[in-house]
């Protein structure tokens, strides 16, 4: 029998999260001057484009959005497999003295981030680097923390985090499933 999966957060609680983490975001950077949301393959992607959409709307600029695929910045890449799928990275304008926002939809270990900044590294310095997740849950193996996050989760053990994407899952929400077992 399969895990029974809690919906930690349902389509409109993720789009009131995502409508407070883009406040947050203008209001970390004291505006969007030379500010760029760069969301992490794959569903990190999903939710930057939203977050810009809403500081566009409510701010009146167009701010820039990126895509990072890490896959090969891995520390782990040897046990992903021999082939490993390698999405896109868009990131057409310097970063030096920019101040970026990634974004990612869950923050466990650490790892990802860790990635992350590494490639970012290889497109320049920016000026500062804040963190923005739609999740927290725990567990990190890496002194990393997000400046803004969506919702802190006590996941158990072995239990895992889905964030669902309209654009990817036919539907937006946080899910709980349980470790296997349970």
């Amino acid at each position: 029998m399969a895990p029974t999966r809690t919906i930690a957060l349902d389509a409109r609680a993720v789009a009131r999260t995502l409508r407070r983490m883009a406040d947050e975001v203008v209001e970390l950077f004291d505006g969007t001057d030379d500010l760029i949301v760069v969301g992490i393959q794959r569903r990190g992607v999903q939710l930057a484009d939203r977050l810009v959409q809403m500081i566009n709307e409510r701010e009146g600029v167009q701010i820039p959005r990126g895509a990072l695929d890490i896959t090969l910045y891995r520390d782990d890449l040897q046990t992903v497999g021999p082939r490993p799928v390698v999405g896109k990275t868009h990131l057409p304008w310097a970063l030096d003295g920019k101040r970026v926002v990634i974004v990612d939809d869950v923050l466990y270990t650490g790892r990802t981030i860790r990635a992350a900044l590494d490639e970012l590294a290889d497109f320049g310095r920016p000026a500062r680097i804040a963190l923005a997740v739609l999740v927290d849950r725990g567990g990190r193996e890496l002194p990393i923390h997000a400046d803004i996050v969506g919702k802190t989760m006590d996941v158990p053990r072995g239990a895992r985090i889905d964030v669902l994407v309209s654009e990817l899952d036919g539907e937006d929400a946080v899910v709980l499933v349980p470790a296997e077992g349970e």
